[in-house]
């Protein structure tokens, strides 16, 4: 998939281009019917499909109080896009200037810039644009006056509910993972770079990568099973997210630790994405290190079994 970063990028052709626009956190079911009707109508107007989203959620401009948490990194969503068979997507870069941006002017340069517009999907409760300016109804307008489609796509309901992103967070949250994968259409998965971290898995015996998850929804504090997918490589592993009490901290803050199964490489930078496989046990304190350390291995031969279990 190519990424633009302004749609004058897009190389220039006889043809329209179809545009789905959103945040798109988490790519869910939602997401995907918006995708598959652009799709769709790139084929129907022998038009180029477009990916529109951007590179943070517009409340950490425009009301950085209300930021929820995020279903993906942004890597994991440009990837989720792609798979869905997206060849391009527009990524911008949501500033305060961007964000004072009226809709109209957004639709408008849009299609100066890409030559034209064949069709605009959306979501059917979808506003951008300064001061929530852009609709559907502005979307219609301004299709009629410049030839272009518009499709605003009802949510589509799951047990009688609609799908949406912050149903979904509440499930990871609750640590539901099978009404999360539902919803998304596929297991849900926490992606994050590796930091690094005190070491002191290490100095306990249990070397772990600290996986960067600020900002990202996570299910309750406790130990997985788990499994990994790093680059093109498929691993195992046990994952631990919480305060560490044992450690008496004196500022503990939340962390995210995988321990791999059977692997010693230095892997700091490089992105794991991590599906939970199973919860094995809440975050608990022990009297002290050693009874920590052989919980530790316990947690992990238990990891070992369930995911064997489950291949």
């Amino acid at each position: 998939m190519t990424i633009l970063t302004a749609a004058t990028e897009l190389p220039p052709g006889p043809r329209k281009v179809c545009v789905a626009i959103g945040v798109f956190d988490g790519v869910h079911l939602g997401h995907q019917q918006v995708i598959r009707q652009t799709l769709a109508d790139a084929r129907l107007l022998g038009g180029v499909p477009v990916a529109i989203t951007f590179d943070r959620h517009p409340n950490a401009v425009v009301a950085p109080d209300r930021v929820p948490p995020m279903l993906h990194s942004l890597p994991q969503k440009l990837r989720a896009l792609a798979s869905l068979g997206v060849a391009h997507t527009l990524l911008i870069r949501f500033d305060a200037a961007f964000s004072q941006q009226p809709g109209e002017q957004f639709i408008r340069s849009l299609a100066r810039d890409f030559g034209g517009l064949g069709s605009v999907c959306v979501g059917s409760e979808l506003t951008f644009g300064h001061q929530r300016s852009g609709n559907v109804a502005l979307l219609r307008r301004l299709g009629e006056e410049l030839g272009f489609v518009v499709h605003g796509l009802s949510a589509l309901a799951l047990d009688g509910l609609p799908v949406s992103s912050t149903r979904i967070r509440e499930a990871v949250r609750a640590g539901d993972f099978v009404a999360a994968g539902q919803l998304l259409g596929r297991e849900h998965a926490l992606a994050g770079p590796i930091i690094r971290g005190d070491q002191l898995g290490r100095q306990l015996g249990f070397p772990t990568a600290n996986l960067e998850v600020a900002g990202l929804a996570l299910p309750p504090n406790g130990v997985y099973a788990v499994r990994v997918r790093m680059g093109g490589r498929n691993l195992l592993g046990a994952l631990n997210i919480g305060l560490r009490p044992t450690l008496a901290s004196p500022a503990p803050s939340r962390q995210c630790e995988v321990h791999l199964f059977d692997f010693a490489e230095d892997i700091y930078g490089a992105e794991l994405e991590v599906t939970f496989v199973a919860r094995l046990r809440d975050e608990q304190r022990f009297a002290n290190v050693g009874a920590l350390q052989a919980q530790i291995a316990r947690d992990i031969d238990a990891a070992r079994t369930m995911l064997a279990a489950r291949r």
